[in-house]
């Protein structure tokens, strides 16, 4: 038995709470991973798993066999790249969860450069504005935006950018230029309705604090609607820089009432632990930092 390939095996087992889950993620046949599950306790003489007809969950000492495996995996494949060197480690396969608009403007456009770094690993991008379940999903690294909830995931912050208010050149001339949060009452608001977004927002400026409700007959599930339709003059909208980061630059759009600030947004790697690909998601995170400090529009103030 290769005692370090079955260690894999029981961890995504774990994970997936199912031995036919953890088939379809390994790329192997289901009666594979029971065999090696059912080795890995001959080896060691207790049992992992309780085994029911709903669902498989760790015994106890299944459990803390679990966060041992789990670091013994991490330290080996971290073995593993020092002894190679990263770019020569990082082969297979990496699957990469991210937001639509935010991986099309600041991912995908510098995906080759990642790719030239590491010629023996192959990126599939699952793109998806949705916070979607990285077990479930096979996904080894997502990028997220905003305020994490709780999870066994592992996280780190890779990015910070600044919400400003947002619209076209034009749209402003027509309809006024707002100057305090109160003016905004008297604009269209093309509203972005997932987490993150939303009507209700909270400005200040040295030590005032000013809350307004938007206003606004459109409402968009996607930053991409949201992009679309505040670039076809139909109203503003509170938004990343990310968002609208060429168009900043470009002068498509302006920002509006830059000393009175927003909460700033949060950009997250995150990672589920003990995995063999974890090396590859920091190396893609890393990657993903460098993306974003390298795409930030230039000083509004």
């Amino acid at each position: 038995m290769d005692r370090l390939a079955a260690m894999e095996i029981f961890i995504r087992v774990v994970d997936t709470g199912s031995f036919s889950a953890a088939a379809r993620h390994l790329d192997i046949g289901q009666p594979a991973v029971s065999k090696a599950v059912a080795q890995l306790e001959e080896w060691l003489g207790v049992r992992l798993m309780l085994r029911s007809t709903r669902a498989l969950t760790p015994t106890e000492a299944g459990a803390s066999f679990y966060q041992r495996a789990r670091r013994a995996i991490e330290e080996t494949d971290e073995a593993v790249v020092a002894a190679r060197g990263t770019a020569s480690a990082l082969s297979g396969k990496l699957r990469v969860s991210a937001a639509v608009c935010f991986a099309r403007l600041h991912i995908v456009p510098r995906l080759t450069e990642f790719l030239e770094q590491h010629p023996n690993l192959n990126v599939e991008m699952v793109l998806d504005d949705r916070n979607i379940d990285l077990v479930d999903e096979g996904v080894d690294l997502a990028l997220r935006m905003g305020v994490l909830a709780d999870s066994n995931m592992t996280a780190r912050r890779i990015g910070e950018a600044r919400r400003r208010v947002i619209g076209t050149r034009a749209y402003f001339e027509r309809y006024g230029y707002p100057e305090a949060p109160a003016d905004l009452l008297a604009h269209q608001a093309v509203i972005y309705t997932r987490d993150g977004g939303g009507e209700d927002w909270t400005f200040r400026k040295a030590t005032a604090e000013v809350s307004v409700k938007l206003q606004g007959r459109v409402k968009i599930t996607a930053t991409e609607g949201v992009r679309a339709a505040v670039l076809s003059g139909i109203g503003l909208a509170v938004a990343s820089e990310w968002a609208f980061t060429p168009e900043l630059k470009s002068g498509a759009v302006i920002s509006v009432m830059d000393d009175w600030l927003l909460p700033t947004i949060m950009l997250s790697a995150v990672y589920p632990t003990g995995r063999l690909a974890s090396s590859k998601a920091r190396q893609f995170a890393a990657f993903a930092e460098d993306c974003v400090s390298g795409s930030q529009p230039p000083s509004l103030e």
